[in-house]
């Protein structure tokens, strides 16, 4: 069973929240504040994580940054409106996506089983979906990055960006292509999202030559390019 893990100081968003998931077939669990919440990350190991910004204790981007460390579980983060800084630090935290309050229960559901499904058909359908240069193994049936035999600790979303680029080595994608093949439909929010999840993958990519680079187009978007 898909598991949830709600963390949030608000008891309303937890209420709110919890009707519209079970009544989709979700188990849910609850934390009240940023340290509860990391541990209970830690010892359940949810499915999906929806995270606050503003917690006490603890804030949501801390929390954020410490499960990154060690796991790609698909994170939806909580924000205020207006709060446009913690979105985007919180999508170079590694966040998957954000969600601004208030918000209805519904965006929240269809946000979730929509990642599912995307999940589901990228790992569960297809035998063999590496694609390997050199050293650089991305794997979309492991939802996985390796360099070197080395695993690199990579979000979903940053996994399928490289596979995107990868697969489709010395084609310029837009930002707005990129968040059309990734997100699909269902995503809310604008192309400066791509921006924080490319920094991210470059940020965790080898710097040594390696015959191939995530090489940025002015003023069109991104492409991989191998090196001859």
């Amino acid at each position: 069973m898909t598991k949830v893990l709600i963390c949030d100081d608000d008891q309303v968003v937890h209420e709110s929240l919890m009707i519209y998931l079970k009544n989709e077939g979700f188990e849910c669990v609850s934390a009240y504040d940023g340290e509860e919440g990391l541990k209970m990350i830690e010892a359940l190991n949810p499915t999906f994580i929806i995270l606050d910004i503003m917690m006490p204790k603890m804030n949501g981007l801390d929390v954020c940054k410490e499960v990154r460390k060690t796991k790609n579980t698909p994170i939806i983060m909580l924000t205020a409106k207006g709060e446009e800084i913690d979105r985007i630090i919180g999508l170079e935290l590694g966040a998957d996506d954000y969600i601004v309050k208030p918000f209805s229960p519904r965006e929240v559901v269809a946000r979730i089983k929509a990642v599912g499904r995307r999940l589901q058909e990228m790992s569960g359908t297809q035998e063999d979906m590496a694609l390997t240069y050199g050293d650089l193994v991305i794997s979309l049936k492991k939802y996985q990055v390796t360099y070197k035999g080395q695993v690199i600790i990579s979000t979903p979303k940053e996994v399928e960006i490289l596979y995107l680029l990868s697969e489709n080595k010395g084609q310029v994608f837009s930002r707005e292509q990129i968040l059309n093949r990734v997100w699909g439909y269902d995503y809310y929010g604008d192309n400066r999202t791509v921006d924080t999840h490319i920094k991210r993958i470059r940020a965790k990519l080898p710097k040594e030559d390696c015959g191939w680079e995530l090489h940025s187009v002015y003023g069109v978007g991104y492409k991989f390019e191998v090196i001859k």
